[in-house]
């Protein structure tokens, strides 16, 4: 069983940057496409960068946001930077034993963080 843990989530205000983590065991880490995905009070979940055989993004976040990978300590991670109001929202981690799925369908990723929130002050 893959458990994914989040960290790194908080309070900025617009234009600064935040740094999440998402630490993942029980599984073997090289094997899987991780996302990230976000979803708002109000809103339904949605995409925001997969890791696996390639680096997707959603337009909302080119350019500002960075997803990398670190296959010996098992980590993804999300650098964020020149970050909006509108990038306020719950971030959950995900994984998927498919590396190279590249769509951006939440129902893909068999396994999902607690999540961690991001808050950006206008």
């Amino acid at each position: 069983q893959v458990q994914l843990v989040e960290s790194g989530g908080g309070l900025v205000q617009a234009g600064g940057s935040l740094r999440l983590s998402c630490a993942a065991s029980g599984g073997t880490f090289s094997r899987y496409v991780m996302g990230w995905f976000r979803q708002a009070p109000g809103k339904e979940r949605e995409f925001v960068a997969s890791i696996g055989a390639s680096t997707v993004y959603a337009d909302s976040v080119k350019g500002r946001f960075t997803i990398s990978s670190d296959i010996t300590k098992s980590t993804v991670i999300l650098q964020m930077n020149i970050l909006k109001a509108e990038d306020t929202a719950d971030y959950y981690c995900a994984a998927d034993t498919d590396r190279y799925y590249r769509g951006s369908d939440p129902h893909r990723y068999l396994y999902w963080g607690q999540g961690t929130q991001v808050t950006v002050s206008s």
